[in-house]
């Protein structure tokens, strides 16, 4: 499941592209899609699936005797959901001071969507060739059956945390 979840956060990629090429090209940076990028890498991405992974699979993973290989993925995986909330909130705080009036600030927006370009197609690469497949040596069925049920549950709770919080934000 985390692998087929990569396939729809590789769909946003050629997304970023056109906006860099939109801007490069003279365009004004569009608001509505970065936020809108914003809320799909923090909410999709990191918090629903870097979520399961850290919370489910790396924590279930940090219980095992793992070969040196895999213990350094791992622990380049976590540094890599790391660096790529990092760049969301850069990217969120250029698209902020663009708005405000800053155009400086552009060349940062532009920065930051290079980075997730080229981070995010690495990164997948990294945890479906190399990592989630092979790790799945160190699991039972019956693991590998009871992660899956507490990822169907995570996803469940998921949508009521994230509406839950858009409530909050319109001051209800």
């Amino acid at each position: 499941p985390l692998m087929i979840e990569h396939r729809l956060i590789e769909r946003i990629i050629p997304a970023l592209k056109h906006e860099v090429e939109s801007i490069e090209k003279g365009g004004e940076p569009d608001p509505v899609f970065i936020e809108k990028a914003v809320d799909f890498f923090r909410t999709y991405a990191d918090r629903t699936h870097h979520g399961k992974e850290e919370d489910i699979l790396f924590r279930e993973l940090s219980e095992k005797k793992l070969n040196p290989k895999h213990k350094k993925i791992m622990d380049e995986l976590i540094d890599e959901h790391r660096t790529g909330r990092k760049t969301v909130k850069a990217l969120l705080k250029a698209k902020e001071l663009n708005q405000a009036g800053r155009k400086e600030a552009v060349a940062d927006i532009v920065t930051h969507l290079k980075s997730l370009i080229e981070f995010y197609p690495r990164h997948i690469e990294k945890e479906d060739k190399h990592f989630f497949i092979s790790c799945m040596e160190y699991f039972s069925d019956e693991e590998k059956d009871a992660m899956l049920e507490e990822s169907f549950r995570f996803d469940r709770r998921m949508i009521h945390e994230h509406y839950e919080t858009v409530i909050e934000e319109l001051g209800q």
